[in-house]
Order: C-alpha cells, then structure tokens, then sequence
C-alpha cells in the first residue's frame, strides 16, 4: 500500500465558493471538500464501485457507499439506510465519484434524504484528456490532496 501527499499540496484557496445546483447544495471544488473535512464541517462519502477503489485509489478516512453496483450498475438499495448512519444531523456530506457525474445522483438523493450535500467537482480522476487518459485535468489525486492506493 501506498500514500501519496505531495509536500507542495495546495491548500484552500481564497475565493473558492460552492456553487449552486438544482436539487442539492451545490459543487465544490476538491480543495475546499478537503478544507471542510479538515475542519470536521462534512463528511466524505465516495460513491464509486469497490472495484474501482482498489484499482484506482482512494481518500482515507472517507466513507465507501456505491450509489451504484456491478453487474448492471443498478442503484445500490442500502445506499439511503447507509448514508443516514454515515452522516451524523447537522453535518454536510460530500460525494465523490470518478469524475463528478454519479455524485451528483448522489448528491440529489441525500438531499432527499435531508442531508445538506454537495458535489465535488472533478471527482477522483478528473475528466478524460484529448487521448482519453484521466489524471491529466483536474480531480482530487491531480490536485495533490491525501489519497492511497493497494
């Protein structure tokens, strides 16, 4: 297992707000998701399969609860009973995915559900470059934040 926290890791930057959304509190980037955890203000939830967790990393200490699960990618059924007990009243939650798609589904049902939730914008692994390649623009690894890898 490795960890991966570059000393150079950016901080919150000054000016970064959320941003509104229909059906949830809003986007947010990575770095101000780690501010708000860092500060104890929101729990991180990641939405993305155990499979790609293993494969690709993961941030420690977040919570994994699929919105979705393999074979067929169907709505995990556990997910609302799950991210109930995950978030304590009171507290925001925010959801990561591969590159902040499937958090937003996410996002909206925990809203639902009556929990202040945000999305985090880039996801994990940020949007595909001109060769198809993650990593390369934008996400919580590319932003150089703690995250760990089997």
């Amino acid at each position: 297992m490795s960890i991966s926290t570059p000393p150079d890791s950016p901080t919150p930057l000054q000016g970064q707000q959320k941003q509104p959304a229909p059906g949830y509190a809003g986007d947010i980037l990575p770095q101000l998701a780690f501010a708000w955890l860092q500060s104890a203000q929101a729990v991180l939830v990641d939405v993305r399969s155990d499979a790609e967790r293993a494969w690709v990393g993961y941030v420690p200490g977040a919570v994994a609860l699929a919105w979705k699960q393999w074979p067929g990618m169907e709505v995990n059924p556990s997910f609302d009973e799950c991210l109930k007990a995950a978030v304590p009243p009171g507290k925001k939650v925010v959801l990561l995915c591969r590159s902040g798609v499937r958090s937003i589904a996410a996002a909206q049902r925990a809203t639902e559900l009556g929990i202040e939730a945000y999305n985090i914008l880039e996801g994990f692994e940020g949007d595909a470059d001109a060769q198809g390649q993650r990593g390369h623009l934008g996400g919580w690894r590319f932003r150089g934040l703690p995250w760990q890898q089997s």
